[in-house]
């Protein structure tokens, strides 16, 4: 069976798996998680990951970050999703809690922050949010 947003897939495994206090979790790979994972481990919200190949099946696995015993990513949202993509302009894209948080942007030029996406002057698919 086929999965209907693996991107959103992504984002709950994170989320469930913080919720428990794990220190990583795995999930299947894909070039657009391996973006996003990439953006995470830039901005400090994840510590690290790395691409396993399991009988020929790529797992991809995140190691969780922690401070004082609390998850350092206190909120991760998919914004454009299968249903309703959400595009936006250079001018358009969102700030989030006026710049404490992320936004990651989907552009011609691969996958990025927002403050990245402005400064580049492109636009592109908001694909989520993570404060």
């Amino acid at each position: 069976m086929s999965m209907t947003d693996p991107i959103a897939d992504m984002l709950t495994r994170i989320r469930n798996a913080q919720s428990v206090g794990k220190t990583n979790v795995s999930m299947p790979s894909s070039k657009i998680k391996l973006a996003i994972a990439k953006v995470l481990q830039d901005e400090g919200y994840i510590e690290s990951f790395a691409v396993r190949s399991e009988t020929g099946k790529n797992q991809m696995e995140i190691g969780l970050r922690y401070y004082a015993g609390r998850p350092v990513i206190e909120k991760i949202e998919r914004i454009s999703r299968p249903g309703l993509r959400v595009y936006k302009g250079t001018h358009d894209i969102p700030t989030v809690l006026n710049g404490l948080g992320v936004a990651i942007v989907s552009t011609s030029q691969g996958v990025m922050t927002d403050r990245k996406a402005r400064a580049t002057g492109v636009g592109g698919e908001v694909l989520c949010i993570v404060v």
